[in-house]
C-alpha cells in the first residue's frame, strides 16, 4: 500500500480516515479540496488542478482524499489501494453539517453555513455519483478495494493496521 485513494460521499468521514491512515503509515496525504479551492473561496482552473494532480500521482507514495469524479479514473490507474466510503445518506449529511464552523486541514476556509446546493448534492450522491464509482471500480477490480459501509468498519480497519506495516 503505497498509492491510496479515499473516495465516497462528502461527510462520510474520508478526511478523518485519511489523516489517521497517514499517521499510521507515514504516507504523504493530499486533499483534492486543497488543490481545487483557494482560500478566497474561488477555484483554480481545471488545467491547473489536473497538472497538480498529475504531479502527485506520479510520485512513489501518496494518499489522495476526495472524489472529483472527472479525475477518478486517472487516480485509479495509478493507485494500488482504494478505500470507498459507502455510508447512509443521513450519516453523510450529519457529518457534513457537524463540521460547519470548524477549522479543517482539508479545506482552505471555515464553512460558515451548510450550503443548500451542497446539501442537495449529498442527498443525491448515491443516485448520481455512486453508479459511476462502482462502474470504475469494476473496471479496476484488480486493485485492492475496501468498501466501508460504516465509520465503525473504517475505525476497525485502522485498529488492525500495524504501525508502519507497509514498506516504503
Amino acid at each position: 500500500m503505497k498509492k491510496v485513494m479515499i473516495i465516497g460521499c462528502p461527510g462520510a468521514g474520508k478526511s478523518t480516515f485519511a489523516r489517521k491512515l497517514r499517521d499510521k503509515t507515514g504516507l504523504p496525504l493530499y486533499y483534492l479540496d486543497m488543490l481545487w479551492h483557494r482560500p478566497d473561496k474561488t477555484t483554480v482552473s481545471r488545467s491547473e488542478f489536473d497538472a497538480a494532480l498529475k504531479e502527485i500521482i506520479e510520485r512513489d507514495e501518496w494518499i489522495i482524499d476526495g472524489n472529483y469524479g472527472r479525475t477518478l479514473e486517472m487516480r485509479l490507474e495509478k493507485c494500488d489501494k482504494v478505500f470507498l466510503f459507502d455510508l447512509p445518506t443521513e450519516v453523510c449529511l450529519k457529518g457534513a453539517e457537524s463540521r460547519i464552523g470548524k477549522k479543517r486541514e482539508d479545506m482552505p476556509w471555515i464553512e460558515e453555513e451548510f450550503d443548500p446546493e451542497f446539501k442537495v448534492w449529498i442527498e443525491n450522491f448515491k443516485r448520481d455519483q455512486m453508479p459511476h464509482v462502482y462502474n470504475l471500480l469494476e473496471k479496476y477490480k484488480n486493485k485492492d478495494i475496501t468498501v466501508f459501509s460504516s465509520r465503525e468498519e473504517a475505525d476497525e480497519y485502522l485498529i488492525n493496521l500495524k504501525e508502519n506495516k507497509y514498506e516504503r
